[in-house]
């Protein structure tokens, strides 16, 4: 008898699943004991994997649990290439679509907050742009520069507190108030860092990294949010080492 990868694979990630027929240890003998002690420590570091990705999901649900979801989610989501810093990338929209834990709406969206600073973690180094060139630049040429954000940086909009939440359970933060919350995720001196902007900082960032110029950027945020304030917002970006760039609007 031939076993099939895809044999192979369900009894791996399923313990449910009797050992294959036909699989044999190196002296010939069936596997028995020895695949299912390779099956237990194959979910095990899968587990791991994931538990060390999403630390506050585990602790808002509580390891126990975190585990058991963890077990359906590795067998419907095994991984797809052998960097385990990887593994995960579908965890926020599996818990989208997993039943029991649908009163815990906000779980989503926390996912995808840590998911984006690993994202961010392993993010192509980028140097930042020296704060003084933006004072070089005469005013046309600036309104019409377009910049270039570092690969780390990205926005993360949200209809719940997911800063807060992630805030208060990880670094013991004050209580998360209701509410939407977008936070922003950069990467100064190779450190993720969280932080939370308005809807129209969010619109702005989210503006220049689709390529349009500083001025039309900022009509898009001011659109989205007529207190957008740009000076604040390029200060941020600034200061968290985002602009990697600026081809200036006169060249």
């Amino acid at each position: 008898m031939t076993l099939s990868q895809t044999t192979f694979h369900d009894a791996l990630l399923d313990s449910t699943q009797p050992v294959p027929d036909g699989l044999s240890d190196g002296q010939g003998r069936p596997a028995g004991r020895r695949f299912s002690v390779y099956r237990n420590n194959v979910a095990a570091g899968l587990t791991d994997a994931l538990e060390t990705s999403f630390p506050a999901i585990a602790k808002l649900i509580g390891q126990e649990n975190f585990r058991k979801v963890a077990g359906t989610f590795l067998r419907q989501h095994p991984p797809q290439n052998p960097m385990m810093m990887t593994y995960g990338a579908d965890f926020p929209a599996f818990l989208e679509t997993f039943q029991p834990l649908q009163p815990l709406g906000y779980l989503p969206d926390v996912a995808r907050l840590e998911q984006a600073l690993r994202i961010a973690y392993h993010a192509a180094d980028a140097r930042p742009i020296d704060p003084a060139i933006l004072q070089t630049l005469p005013p046309d040429a600036l309104a019409g520069a377009r910049f270039t954000l570092a690969p780390a940086t990205q926005i993360i909009p949200s209809r719940w507190p997911i800063h807060a939440i992630w805030a208060f359970n990880m670094e013991d933060g004050p209580k998360p108030q209701p509410g939407p919350q977008t936070v922003l995720i950069t990467r100064p001196d190779y450190d993720p860092q969280m932080t939370p902007v308005t809807p129209g900082t969010a619109a702005f960032i989210t503006a220049l990294q689709s390529g349009e110029t500083l001025s039309d950027a900022t009509d898009t945020a001011t659109t989205t949010d007529p207190g957008f304030a740009l000076t604040p917002a390029l200060s941020l970006l600034l200061e968290t080492q985002a602009i990697t760039d600026i081809r200036r609007g006169d060249t």
